[in-house]
């Protein structure tokens, strides 16, 4: 009695084994390095949108935005003049280093520490908003940028 279940180990026949199969093709098909490319550009674009609404031209912090931090946003510890350019700066420098996945590691704990004072100060409700986002950026403090990156490029890790 030579059929294909008894040949085969354990771990490759039957339903788990086709599955444990399509999860090994899938991993093959999705890299750590895709994985990582997509991350970037992804919360990349999320934070430098956000930052576009609070400027004008370049990086000309619009009165409006002033306004947000002095009668929504309200974070303490900080005016809201300046809380308004920290914000709308930070939102345009991190985005584009990890685009580019030059300094990943710093620039996503920057913007991770960004979405912790949104979640704690401005926004609690938003929580799984900001699960999302943390769930991006954590990825990319712990595991760079990926070999597309200019960090590999310059071998950093």
């Amino acid at each position: 009695m030579n059929s294909l279940a008894t040949s085969m180990p354990a771990e490759t026949a039957g339903p788990r084994g086709l599955l444990n199969r399509l999860a090994d093709a899938l991993t093959r098909l999705v890299s750590a390095d895709l994985l990582a490319l997509v991350a970037r550009v992804g919360i990349g674009a999320v934070f430098f949108y956000s930052g576009r609404t609070k400027v004008e031209g370049v990086l000309s912090v619009t009165d409006s935005a002033v306004a947000l931090f002095a009668d929504e946003y309200k974070l303490p510890l900080l005016p809201p003049d300046l809380a308004a350019h920290l914000s709308a700066y930070a939102e345009h420098l991190f985005p584009v280093l990890l685009v580019l996945g030059l300094l990943t590691r710093g620039s996503a704990l920057a913007l991770l520490g960004m979405t912790a004072v949104i979640q704690i100060f401005v926004y609690p409700d938003a929580w799984p908003t900001h699960l999302s986002w943390a769930a991006i950026l954590l990825l990319l403090v712990g595991r760079g940028g990926g070999a597309w990156s200019l960090d590999r490029a310059l071998g950093l890790k």
